[in-house]
């Protein structure tokens, strides 16, 4: 079937490009990246692509827009999304699982009940993923996290070693490979030890080649041990293997490292070429046909992507490429879509597994899913000083403050005045005060008069495109105006375990803190439940 594609058909199968998860083109919140209906329509029925990534909107409106997908395509897709923290992390009322590094604190006390909590995420995902017609999970990744100023993978990952990384993942890849979905191990060879954000600019990982095997590459081998489909390439330069090319764009790298070295023989996919660290360099055309020459099978995210398609077809015509590597890349991509239902034909609607009648909206945020992330976020909790928090009445012209830091208030998507950090205070009689740290000076934003007990909560972590994983300046300022002025009554953060570390130096013991890694509403309630006391139903 392969030799009876047109070369334009066989580039573009290795494409996935991004797309809107919501149904309608006036819900698009990244225009630049997400094309309307019509023209992600022309990109699959006519151009053929290979996939779509897919990003926003609910669990069950992507339950109807992968259908939807699906009948628009000249070919079976590949339908992917970056699930690191399970179907819910994206797309709203599926389970969402904290981050990766949770395990790995769980792992500190008791490693084989983090193993079974790793499995058992990776099973969850796999069965709500499929349940809406996803059938590639970008995750899990494999980065050793030993930078605690990493912007882009911080919490990202399982851990800080590459033993417990390797491990952690190898138990996700079984647990979500008892399903029909594919895994991605990410970013190939370690993202783990930078301090650039690769979203915006390109990292330098400078470390000799003993120490690149001894601690970047174990945990991929382990992830191939597990039997992991893909591999995502990072977009970083490591001068001891190619002083040139980064890791994305490098034959020495993909090719000499993963293929023959590791012997992998999966998927290798690119992480997102409209991404800072390649495409203001090498522009997004040329970007696409260096990965290809360097052996990517995967063109993950164009900017452009009928251009992108143009360039590698010319790349070929013009003898940089050799139409063999197309075709080799293309029978990965159609056994990759073999393994998880698709049966493709050439130009004739396939019989696959991602009718309307194969979804199960049931299958989504079961109690026993939902049980698990909840265990995963209370075994991983990290407290001290005086707990409960005794909540007095206080004086007058006193109030009861609740002041919530956040790195990004209007990207933030789990606070609202129902969510548990603004609703729990409120029952106690505290009132809100919502600082971004973009606010201003805190002179600025004081907000009362007179001396307010105050409860600080910061929701802070690594984001990508924000440039920065640590301490905000608002956050540090209010944390030692509260300490001066002896209204700070509790510190509970949400996120980063090394903000936490920034803190508690500093920190006098009587007063109680919480640590949840986890950012969502089911994090806030338990990290209030210690810090009140409440017992799970509302009771203090």
């Amino acid at each position: 079937m392969i030799d009876n594609l047109s070369l334009p058909e066989l580039v573009a199968q290795m494409f996935v490009v991004r797309a809107s998860g919501c149904l309608f083109d006036h819900q698009i919140r990244y225009p630049e990246w997400e094309p309307t209906a019509s023209k992600l329509r022309y990109y699959l029925e006519n151009l053929g692509v290979g996939g779509v990534i897919l990003v926003g909107g609910s669990a069950a409106e992507l339950a109807l827009r992968s259908h939807q997908l699906q009948s628009w395509a000249k070919f079976p897709l590949l339908l992917a999304a970056d699930i690191e923290e399970g179907v819910g992390q994206r797309f709203a009322g599926a389970t969402w699982f904290g981050p990766p590094m949770a395990i790995a604190e769980v792992a500190r006390h008791d490693s084989g009940k983090a193993d079974r909590y790793a499995e058992q995420m990776g099973a969850v995902t796999a069965i709500e993923a499929r349940a809406i017609g996803l059938n590639w999970i970008l995750a899990p990744v494999v980065d050793v996290n030993n930078n605690p100023d990493n912007p882009v993978i911080n919490v990202r990952a399982f851990g800080e070693t590459p033993e417990i990384v390797g491990k952690l993942a190898a138990a996700f890849i079984r647990g979500a490979g008892e399903h029909p979905v594919l895994t991605t191990a990410k970013h190939f060879p370690g993202h783990g030890d930078t301090a650039v954000d690769s979203h915006l600019e390109l990292p330098v990982l400078p470390h000799s080649p003993a120490r690149l095997t001894e601690v970047e590459l174990p945990p991929f081998v382990e992830a191939i041990a597990a039997g992991v489909d893909a591999v995502m390439s990072a977009h970083l330069l490591i001068p001891a293997w190619d002083a040139e090319c980064p890791a994305t764009l490098s034959r020495k790298i993909l090719i000499g490292k993963l293929r023959e070295e590791l012997g992998f023989e999966g998927l290798i996919v690119t992480d997102a070429l409209v991404m800072g660290a390649i495409a203001n360099k090498y522009g997004a055309n040329e970007a696409a046909v260096l990965a290809a020459e360097a052996g990517a099978d995967v063109l993950l995210m164009p900017l452009d992507p009928e251009g992108a398609i143009l360039a590698v077809c010319e790349a070929v015509t013009q003898g940089r490429l050799h139409i063999s590597q197309i075709k080799e890349s293309v029978k990965r991509i159609w056994s990759a879509k073999a393994k998880v239902g698709l049966l493709v034909k050439e130009k004739e609607k396939a019989v696959d597994s991602t009718s309307i009648k194969s979804i199960d909206l049931s299958l989504l945020a079961t109690p026993d899913a939902r049980a698990t992330a909840a265990d995963i976020l209370r075994d991983s909790l990290k407290f001290g000083g005086n707990l409960p928090l005794q909540v007095a009445k206080p004086a007058e012209n006193q109030l009861l403050r609740n002041l919530i830091v956040v790195d990004d208030v209007l990207g933030c998507e789990f606070l609202g005045n129902h969510t548990p950090a603004i609703a729990l205070p409120e029952q106690f009689g505290y009132e809100l005060q919502l600082i971004d740290d973009r606010t201003g000076a805190i002179a600025d934003n004081t907000g009362a008069e007179h001396f307010s007990p105050t409860l600080l909560q910061i929701f802070i972590r690594g984001n990508c495109f924000r440039g920065s994983a640590g301490l905000t300046e608002a956050a540090q300022d209010w944390f030692k105006k509260l300490l001066k002025t002896g209204e700070l009554q509790a510190v509970l953060i949400y996120g980063s375990p090394y903000v936490l570390e920034q803190f508690l130096p500093h920190l006098p013991p009587s007063i109680p803190y919480v640590f949840c890694f986890g950012q969502m509403p089911a994090a806030q309630s338990l990290v209030l439940e210690v810090l009140f006391g409440i017992d799970g139903t509302g009771n203090a």
